[in-house]
């Protein structure tokens, strides 16, 4: 193992053990404003309403740090990879076909173009479906009066490409500029870690990740990632490398 790995896990087990100890913290704190808030579940006075205010407001804001917290653990942990060999076709029909209810609430047509041939490739499924669930979560965004939004899957150039194209409000240029940067967001109560755990979780699989967009019009996320050889895969006596389904 590199000496970058290393550092890598070391700094992952380090960010888990403070984040740990922080929830910790902070659920204590949490179960005693439920205690005062129930002390003041019926206020009466001018006082207790004011006090009761306080306490929800405070309630409020230690769910936002265990948000961030959890945001700010899968970003750490984002480069933690448990590869298998898969056709991403089932990676994205899995999580399709859990994001369908939701963009159906939200008058969203949702559209998967595949491409025949798609070789498998070695990655860590949960993370893939986690990013990828994570695009979809924008783009619905995006369109809050509904809208289009289409997957595409194929291959080029020695990777597999994943694009996901939504027909929402688009990005301004200083938007797009800062788009992957971490805590940096638009969304009143967001984190800003979820597009730079996307980026972490692509680039360590050896990929990259482009986004286009033009207000009004909407915005495209181009994921690649690329096939392994399979002299490269692991042998034996390392992780598993089955496919979820035999060769198509």
């Amino acid at each position: 193992m590199s000496h970058q790995a290393e550092t890598a896990i070391d700094f992952a087990e380090l960010a888990g053990g403070f984040i740990h100890e922080i929830k910790n913290h902070v659920g204590t704190l949490n179960l005693n404003l439920q205690i005062l808030a129930e002390t003041f579940a019926n206020p009466t006075t001018p006082q207790e309403r004011r006090a009761k205010n306080r306490i929800d407001r405070l309630r409020e804001e230690c769910q936002k740090i265990v948000d961030i917290s959890n945001d700010f653990l899968r970003f750490t942990r984002a480069q933690e990879l448990r590869k298998v060999l898969v056709h991403i076709e089932d990676i994205v029909e899995e999580i399709i076909a859990f994001f369908e209810p939701t963009v159906r609430q939200a008058n969203i047509n949702l559209v998967w173009h595949p491409a025949p041939g798609v070789p498998r490739v070695f990655v860590d499924p949960d993370l893939i479906k986690q990013s990828l669930l994570n695009l979809m979560i924008n783009a619905e965004q995006a369109m809050p009066n509904g809208g289009n939004l289409t997957l595409v899957t194929r291959q080029e150039q020695g990777a597999v490409v994943i694009e996901m194209i939504d027909t929402g409000c688009g990005m301004e240029p200083e938007v797009l500029k800062n788009l992957f940067s971490p805590f940096f967001t638009t969304k009143p109560g967001g984190t800003g870690l979820g597009l730079p755990t996307v980026k972490r979780i692509i680039q360590a699989h050896g990929g990259t990740i482009d986004v286009e967009s033009v207000v009004g019009l909407g915005t495209k996320f181009t994921l690649r990632i690329p096939i392994t050889a399979l002299a490269e895969l692991p042998n034996k006596g390392d992780p598993p490398t089955q496919a979820t389904k035999e060769d198509k």
